[in-house]
């Protein structure tokens, strides 16, 4: 779910957009001026914007360069029922990565949106730990041979040890951590998920480390040599 800044004059424009953002999973904040819109982008980070190209007396494109000024980075897309050619590069040298012309079918804007959400999302950074190097992009390990594909699960358990090495985390901190959000499930799903781990990943000997079970405290991900 993303949070989305809707810059639009047009009140009905402006609700239709809004429903389907909604319909969609984001929320949005409407502004009707590029002052309010100013205004909003200063007090309620946004993930993106949807932009009207004519604001009443006031530019859209302006606004957007204005943004940009102000070091706003979210992705924006204009909208606009202008489709010359000199219309659009004058959204885009705005800041603008898209440029959608009215009137506009809300599915094809939407799917450009998530497009734009999905390039500007943070992509995540590899992880390591001794030997072990893992990709939470791909869920791939590597550093011991063959790569090794993790599910969801599993790759949610290894991050959350490569994120605390030598800490002792409970069968508790970890259900919670991983499953109990999802419901459904008791906390005897943490070692059954720590047995596949240490199948797939050879006890993680291959890798220079070890996981221990501390009888009564919990489970460490440590380098091999470290003691405690």
């Amino acid at each position: 779910m993303a949070r989305i800044l809707v810059v639009e004059d047009d009140p009905d424009i402006a609700s239709l957009l809004q429903r389907g953002l909604a319909s969609a999973g984001h929320t949005t904040d409407w502004a009707e001026t590029a002052e309010a819109a100013l205004a909003l982008a200063g007090s309620a980070p946004c993930d993106a914007a949807i932009i009207d190209m004519m604001l009443g007396d006031e530019s859209g494109a302006a606004l957007l360069a204005d943004l940009r000024a102000r070091g706003v980075r979210i992705p924006a897309i204009m909208l606009s029922a202008l489709a010359r050619i000199e219309d659009r590069a004058e959204g885009l040298e705005a800041g603008a990565q898209d440029y959608v012309v009215k009137p506009f079918q809300l599915s094809e804007l939407l799917a450009r949106l998530e497009v734009q959400l999905h390039r500007a999302a943070p992509r995540p950074v590899m992880m390591t730990l001794g030997g072990l190097v893992y990709d939470p992009a791909s869920r791939q390990t590597t550093g011991s041979g063959k790569p090794v594909a993790m599910s969801e699960r599993e790759g949610d358990l290894l991050t959350l040890f490569l994120a605390n090495p030598g800490i002792v985390l409970t069968r508790g901190e970890i259900f919670d951590r991983i499953w109990a959000p999802q419901g459904g499930s008791t906390e005897n799903v943490v070692d059954v998920y720590l047995g596949y781990l240490r199948r797939k990943l050879g006890n993680f000997t291959p890798y220079g480390l070890q996981l221990r079970t501390l009888r009564g405290r919990g489970f460490v991900l440590s380098l091999s040599e470290d003691e405690g």
